[in-house]
């Protein structure tokens, strides 16, 4: 049985680490890194992603940057832009959103069984809204009930009611490289192993992307106004 123990040293911003160089790291080498510089295959794996941004089309067009889980504010904006260019003039089917998650908002992008297993509201410090303690499912994944916002009541903001009104969700390869790396150390496993493990747990219809960085600039360049989702 492996141990589910990550620490927060294991934590500590991959930014930081990068920026500090491989003496700096810590618990991360520069492997993961190393390895996006030529794909493990022949084939370009992100061959398709193009043309998954030649989906954005509509006449107002937005990107929001969500880089660490933020209360509801990741799923509760994309909302509120649909809703309120509906009720000045633009059906949604004329909008396009798209949700860029990376850095610690990763784990959103992944089925609960992962975030049972390798604690993952401990590691991305990702409360669950209700219970405000660290998530132990992915809460924003077909949820029991819609949440409720004040002043507003209950809204459908969840991954699935947002593809559902067409909202588009990617995550960042970069960064589920760097975190599977530290949670694989910190619980003595081989770190590529997780990674496939992580990214066959992406859920339904949320595209892998290089980077989320990249991903900002390639909405940005189909018309995206760029949003910070905290």
């Amino acid at each position: 049985m492996q141990t589910n123990n990550v620490n927060a040293e294991s934590r500590r911003d991959f930014l930081g680490k990068l920026a500090a160089g491989a003496a700096a790291l810590g618990t991360v080498s520069l492997t993961p890194f190393q390895m996006q510089a030529a794909p493990e295959h022949p084939d370009n794996e992100f061959a398709d992603v193009e043309a998954w941004f030649n989906k954005i089309k509509g006449k107002h067009r937005i990107v929001f940057d969500a880089t660490q889980p933020h209360e509801l504010m990741p799923f509760a904006w994309p909302k509120v832009f649909l809703l309120t260019n509906a009720a000045t003039g633009t059906p949604e089917k004329d909008c396009s959103v798209v949700v860029v998650l990376r850095h610690d908002a990763i784990p959103y992008a992944l089925q609960s069984d992962l975030w049972s297993k390798y604690k993952m509201g401990e590691l991305f410090k990702a409360h669950d809204p209700v219970t405000k303690q660290p998530a132990t499912m992915n809460p924003f994944w077909k949820p029991k009930e819609d949440y409720k916002i004040p002043g507003i009541g209950s809204v459908p903001i969840a991954i699935n009611q947002l593809q559902d009104n067409g909202v588009m969700f990617c995550v960042c390869n970069m960064a589920i490289t760097v975190y599977s790396a530290v949670a694989a150390e910190a619980m003595n496993m081989d770190a590529e192993t997780v990674k496939k493990e992580w990214l066959a747990g992406v859920l339904p219809n949320i595209q892998v992307v290089p980077s989320g960085v990249w991903a900002l600039g390639r909405a940005q360049e189909k018309g995206c106004t760029y949003c910070f989702a905290g």
